[in-house]
């Protein structure tokens, strides 16, 4: 099944279930919002599928014509994002760009930051930023979200709690990181508010693209009108979602609604493009000795999507254009 969230509905959107061709929506009768569904989802959820099922079959008689604009992030507010950086080939990179060797940890112990939950543009748009010197960048991403996950859950049993999947565009703001970062104490204001997918889905949706964790499919970014990379997201994925899962639930427990980021898709085969600017320039750096490639400039557009062996789009289309913030 596919959700969504309609901007007429408050902070939080108004939950609504979307058709398999993301053509056509009915307001959710389970369940006011999509926060409101996952906090209660076992009751919630069958209820949901069977909407899904009417609407897929016609039989809904409340049913509209989806336009993408009146939608809002799916989660327009999360209780956590906590995004990881599970290809390696992308850390690899950015460490060896700057002549620093990549610690063997790495290769056991993810990396994870907290981050920017309290409010996700909506999926088509404009995202605001202060200035070019930022070194304004996006990082395309493939997320889930879990209902209600206790404190030390192991990998093998995080599967049971992944209840949604979805894409997003993790903003970044370069040029701000590594002062943040030699603070010792992590992102600020190099991480501002995200993008989601239109729809988020149930992981059946995704067929047996979805299994051990990953999702086995492309995803595709395109800049400008012009294709930036189609990395495989379930090639040279260190972490799965559910160690990621673990590792955050760790030393505490995690509530429903929870988002869990991949970090950037990137694979070792430098042909199948990049996710996000920032790798770009550190091939650049690493062949040339200096980037040549500049961060994004006002007006530029960025689109991130992913779609199914058939050819059909799952989630919808991420798409934006920069443009300066105004008050």
């Amino acid at each position: 099944m596919k959700l969504a969230s309609l901007k007429n509905g408050g902070r939080d959107g108004a939950l609504v279930v979307v058709s398999r061709d993301l053509s056509r929506a009915a307001r959710a009768a389970a369940a006011p919002t999509l926060q409101a569904a996952l906090d209660d989802w076992d009751r919630c959820s069958p209820l949901l599928r069977a909407q899904a099922e009417a609407l897929e079959q016609g039989e809904a008689g409340d049913a509209f014509d989806l336009a993408v604009g009146d939608l809002a992030a799916p989660l327009p507010r999360a209780y956590q994002f906590l995004d990881g950086s599970a290809y390696l080939a992308h850390v690899e990179r950015v460490r060896r760009a700057r002549g620093a060797e990549m610690p063997p940890s790495f290769l056991t112990d993810p990396l994870m930051y907290q981050a920017a939950s309290d409010g996700f543009l909506p999926p088509v748009g404009t995202i605001p930023v202060a200035s070019e010197d930022y070194g304004i960048d996006f990082e395309s991403e493939v997320c889930v979200v879990t209902s209600d996950v206790p404190m030390g859950v192991g990998a093998e049993e995080a599967g049971d709690y992944v209840q949604l999947v979805c894409l997003v565009n993790d903003v970044s703001l370069r040029n701000l990181i590594p002062a943040e970062l030699a603070k010792g104490f992590g992102f600020l204001h190099s991480k501002p508010r995200s993008a989601l997918s239109p729809v988020m889905v149930t992981p059946d949706e995704l067929g047996d693209a979805w299994r051990d964790g990953k999702v086995h499919l492309p995803l595709v970014t395109t800049l400008d009108g012009e294709r930036f990379g189609a990395p495989e997201a379930g090639v040279d994925m260190q972490f799965s979602f559910f160690e990621l899962i673990a590792h955050a639930a760790k030393t505490r427990p995690l509530a429903a609604g929870t988002i869990i980021g991949s970090g950037t898709v990137a694979n070792q085969d430098e042909s199948l493009g990049a996710s996000c600017m920032a790798e770009k320039r550190m091939l650049e750096i690493i062949r040339d000795g200096k980037p040549t490639t500049p961060f994004l400039s006002f007006g530029a557009r960025v689109r991130v999507e992913m779609f199914d062996r058939a050819g059909h789009s799952i989630f919808g289309a991420i798409e934006h254009a920069y443009e300066p913030y105004r008050r």
